[in-house]
């Protein structure tokens, strides 16, 4: 037991830390009518938020009634953000293979993500890592799911996003309550983004009509966003292929300046590939390049969306609920 604990120590901590920020979450969350009526955002603001408000309502629904997701009791408060950040995730990956940090979280296997309600423990969580010789990247969740076993609430941030987005990304979040397979964070992350882009087109469809411009926003979004993965995609097996040719003699400095060189072409490829704000995304990732754990990121949410694709004609014919229904009892 004591060795159990020496073991888990660290996880428990954490564990407390973040049941902390959860708890927070939950306890100073509102219902809808009551963030509208007690908020002091100006009224056209509060006209927007809530349309949105009754749109992750009708997504929620549909989601549960029409797709067969699972109902959590998720997304039925509101927790005011005040425009501030919420959570910071760190994620790593090794400088010249694409081989993830992971941390233990016990029963629910091995993550590649670490959160924090706090962006200093972030950093400095960050900066360790980057000492042992890690490609660090910080990002901030624009949600996530704690698979059904609290609460969830909507983030105020959230209300800002397009109708489209908005319901791939509860959509998403709600699979993970649903499904959720104990150590493949890969496929658990792909199969979301899956369900949650090709539940989102259902929804505009039932919502607001087939060709209706909702529904051509979202797919013209998609189309966009699917140029921009392939690409990354795409990128991440140049860098691959890169790394798996230097030789154990390669010096640190040769291997370092040879993978800059490569990740700054590809970032300058960005104004090529066909996207509408192509030479925006390289302006941006000029200013610092991204690394392999950003790049990690792209395997870890669009690597397996063929192979999902394909699966799903071939066991549904294109049914998403009885495709949702398939991988509950897979």
């Amino acid at each position: 037991m004591c060795l159990l604990l020496l073991w888990y120590g660290e996880l428990v901590v954490y564990g407390i830390r973040q049941g902390i920020g959860q708890f927070q979450l939950i306890w100073y969350a509102k219902d809808f009518k009551t963030f509208l009526k007690e908020s002091k955002y100006h009224d056209t603001l509060k006209t927007k938020f809530a349309y949105k408000l009754e749109l992750i309502k009708a997504i929620k629904k549909f989601a549960v009634d029409s797709l067969g997701m699972k109902n959590a009791g998720s997304y039925e408060k509101i927790f005011d953000q005040k425009n501030k950040p919420l959570l910071w995730a760190v994620t790593a990956c090794e400088p010249y293979q694409f081989v993830p940090h992971t941390w233990d979280y016990g029963p629910l296997g091995l993550m590649p993500y670490k959160g924090f309600f706090d962006s200093t423990s972030a950093q400095k969580l960050a900066l360790s890592l980057e000492k042992r010789g890690y490609d660090v990247n910080i990002f901030k969740p624009s949600a996530w799911s704690t698979l059904g076993w609290l609460s969830d609430p909507v983030l105020s941030t959230m209300l800002y996003w397009q109708e489209g987005d908005l319901a791939s990304l509860i959509i998403h979040e709600l699979t993970h309550s649903t499904i959720w397979v104990t150590g493949d964070v890969e496929y658990n992350e792909n199969l979301a983004d899956f369900i949650g882009d090709e539940g989102a087109l259902l929804f505009m469809r039932h919502h607001y009509g087939k060709n209706s411009k909702q529904e051509k926003k979202f797919v013209e979004a998609n189309i966009d966003n699917e140029v921009f993965f392939r690409y990354a995609l795409k990128s991440t097996k140049r860098l691959d292929s890169l790394y798996k040719s230097f030789t154990k003699e390669a010096i640190e400095k040769f291997k370092k300046a040879k993978k800059d060189t490569l990740i700054l072409n590809i970032v300058n490829g960005l104004a090529d590939i066909g996207l509408y704000n192509g030479a925006k995304y390289a302006k941006r990732y000029r200013k610092k390049l991204p690394n392999n754990a950003f790049f990690m990121n792209f395997m870890r949410y669009r690597a397996k969306q063929d192979d999902f694709k394909k699966e799903f004609y071939q066991v549904s014919k294109g049914n998403l609920k009885k495709y949702i229904e398939y991988l509950k009892n897979k």
